[in-house]
């Protein structure tokens, strides 16, 4: 089997081919009975179930095929159309478990399975699990055969369902399969606990930071299945990014072999270096190990970035002290001809794009994402705003997966720097305060608060009211707002963040969603008048429309401190199979860059202008290139001081549009056929360009 490592990237230690995490913490701790965490992806077998053959039970003597997770099998038919498989499948795999781990603990954990999955081993059914985004684990040790050969079956399912969120397809697919990495864990029989909602079973906590001191709690959760109470001794150590320990505390426990123990650390970080988000995102790590006699019996490490975030409602987002630019993109976790099955490098290679936009937050919609999208957050420095698929309606039948899936959310990625907000719901509604969703939402709230005290939580409304039922029970309100798109003209942004501040003065307010649909592959020479466009239905989004939404509204919101933070919608093209808009079938097309991920469009390089430091210049509307009017004019976006535009060899006068970073030269001559364009500017010495060709009908 394959090694995984379970953490985060930045951790990876290897021992003897097994992961052991703490063993490196002090010199005299013997590393033998450590944790191992073991990749469990490969030498699965697959086929779909019934739902393929209707009434015939014929498919249970269908071949099986062979695949490695992360596998869904809606990679392709959800981005197609309608017409997709929701129902059962089914995946199995035979594992032998030697005999050397007997009277050791085994665990399987499934990092996401879409979206009910039901565990069987050898035969017997185990557990269940309810929702296709949080990773969930369970206990294997006297379910399998010691030196022999087991196997284990999951049947995954990926209809939509009442009683699991998201209760449909509508605004984005739940593809089915184990999409995300299985790892099998060992630990002693002492250990820390694996069990608690999947998460790392120690929960960081940091108080009063100040670059003089910062106050760190840890608290873990400790089991003992041996016979009699064991003295142990808790460890915490953390070290710098060098490796070099800078705390070490520890605490004498006994470990009461019935039920858990939970125990508490708190101790102080003198001068610490802060993660300071995208300007210096330093990392700590803290190891928490269980030893006795001094030998290690369990370890587990996290990272930790020392931060105090502050949101000062009317002024901004305060990252230690000082504001902080909030440049927020959103993005959905699914990629052309690969569904949400993705590997580390492609998720990697979204948040390199995202970086390269210049954004510093992301709204992880509308659901909880990978492991590695947080972890790499950490380790670039991106605020992350985290939510449950508590989305788009309400079935009423909800509720306790809804509960189930915000304590996921919470125990498993709290102790991320990256994380500053948690996400209640996105557009559900109740008439009045005393109803489903109010009430619900209130719960989560409470659910986490309760586990995770000092964070943030949103709840996020469709509307442009404040005082809508069901989004003030968190601590900010997030507002949709698709200005120029499904209501009004694209300024009408401006109108609504007004009124906002003179009514609300003292409420936290996001734009958490804006923008507007654009293809590639459709173009209009003017811009589209807004009425009519059918933003449901429609089949014409030409790109230049999205374009401008993004130019004039950025303008807007740059200007307007009280939107704490805004999030334009959305990084990534992503499917819809219920959707038939915009000439590209089962696609919501408000995505910067294409679903594949090898085009950007003209907004997103708005954006980079706008955000992104490093020198650069860029000429709109080039995919526009067939011309009819042969007086137009020409938009680049640029963070150079001065912008030359050169139509067909001779220099055009410009100027600034909604803001420095916009060129607008007008009134340019086009002769007939092929027009040569090139915008020039200079960066220390240095000559850019960007070129165009328009051709004049």
């Amino acid at each position: 089997m394959e090694i995984k490592y379970y953490v985060l990237p930045f951790l990876k230690r290897v021992v003897l081919g097994v992961v052991i995490f703490g063993s490196w913490a002090i010199n005299t701790v013997a590393a033998q009975n450590g944790r191992m965490v073991i990749g469990f992806n490969d030498n699965w077998e697959f086929k779909k179930g019934p739902g393929d053959f209707g009434k015939d039970t014929s498919y249970l003597n269908q071949d099986w095929e062979k695949i490695v997770v992360p596998h869904t099998y809606n990679r392709t038919d959800m981005q197609l159309d309608k017409n997709f498989y929701a129902g059962d499948a089914f995946y199995k795999k035979k594992f032998l478990v030697k005999n050397e781990l007997k009277g050791k603990r085994i665990f399987l954990r499934f990092e996401g399975v879409g979206s009910v999955a039901t565990i069987y081993i050898n035969g017997r059914y185990l557990t269940e699990h309810k929702g296709s985004y949080a990773a969930f684990s369970f206990e294997i040790t006297n379910s399998v055969r010691y030196g022999e050969e087991n196997q284990i079956l999951v049947k995954t399912n990926n209809e939509a369902r009442k009683d699991v969120i998201p209760v449909n397809h509508f605004l984005f697919p739940i593809y089915g399969g184990i999409y995300r990495p299985v790892s099998m864990i060992v630990t002693s029989p002492v250990n820390i606990t694996v069990t608690d909602y999947a998460s790392p079973g120690i929960y960081v906590t940091q108080k009063n930071v100040s670059a003089k001191n910062a106050d760190i709690h840890v608290k873990a959760k400790l089991e003992n299945k041996e016979m009699k109470a064991q003295p142990v001794m808790l460890q915490t150590i953390v070290k710098d990014a060098a490796g070099k320990t800078v705390v070490q505390v520890r605490k004498n426990v006994l470990l009461n072999p019935q039920g858990a123990t939970y125990v508490e650390q708190v101790f102080q970080v003198s001068r610490p270096h802060l993660w300071n988000g995208i300007r210096d995102p330093y990392l700590y790590s803290l190891t928490t190990s269980l030893i006795r006699d001094g030998q290690e019996l369990d370890a587990v490490t996290q990272p930790l970035g020392i931060r105090r975030v502050e949101l000062r409602a009317g002024d901004g987002v305060y990252l230690n002290g000082v504001k902080y630019p909030m440049y927020g993109v959103t993005r959905h976790q699914d990629r052309w001809q690969y569904g949400n099955a993705l590997s580390h490098e492609q998720h990697e290679e979204d948040m390199k794009i995202i970086r390269e936009m210049g954004a510093t937050t992301i709204r992880l919609a509308h659901y909880q994402q990978a492991e590695d999208m947080y972890a790499l957050a950490d380790t670039m420095g991106l605020l992350i705003w985290a939510e449950i698929p508590f989305v788009n309606t309400t079935s009423l039948g909800e509720t306790e997966n809804a509960r189930q899936q915000m304590t996921e959310l919470v125990r498993q990625n709290r102790n991320h720097p990256s994380i500053y907000l948690w996400g209640l719901h996105n557009e559900v509604y109740s008439k009045t305060e005393d109803e489903h969703v109010p009430v619900l939402t209130r719960e989560l709230n409470d659910i986490a608060k309760t586990d995770d005290p000092d964070r943030y939580t949103v709840a996020v409304s469709g509307y442009g009211e404040m005082d809508r039922p069901a989004n003030l029970a968190a601590d900010v309100q997030g507002m949709n707002r698709y200005y120029g798109w499904y209501e009004g003209r694209i300024s009408d942004l401006e109108k609504w963040a007004s009124g906002l501040e003179t009514q609300y003065p003292g409420y936290k307010v996001m734009l958490s969603e804006y923008g507007a649909d654009g293809n590639m592959d459709q173009a209009s020479e003017r811009l589209p008048d807004p009425s009519k466009i059918n933003p449901v239905n429609g089949q014409f989004y030409p790109e230049n429309y999205q374009t401008e939404t993004h130019i004039r509204q950025w303008a807007i919101i740059e200007k307007h401190p009280y939107i704490l933070a805004s999030y334009l919608w959305n990084t990534f093209e992503f499917a819809v199979p219920l959707w038939n808009r915009g000439g590209v079938n089962a696609r919501n097309l408000k995505g910067l860059v294409s679903f594949d991920r090898k085009r950007k469009k003209d907004a997103f390089y708005w954006y980079k202008a706008n955000w992104n430091p490093e020198p650069m210049i860029y000429l709109a509307n080039r995919r526009d290139s067939l011309r009819t009017q042969a007086t137009t004019s020409v938009q680049a976006f640029s963070n150079l001081a001065q912008v030359h535009l050169f139509v067909n060899g001779k220099e055009v006068k410009g100027i600034h549009g909604v803001n420095q970073r916009h060129w607008i030269f007008e009134n340019i001559a086009l002769k007939k056929g092929n027009n040569k364009i090139e915008a020039t500017g200079v960066s220390n010495g240095k000559i850019l360009k960007d070129a165009m060709t328009w051709i004049l009908q």
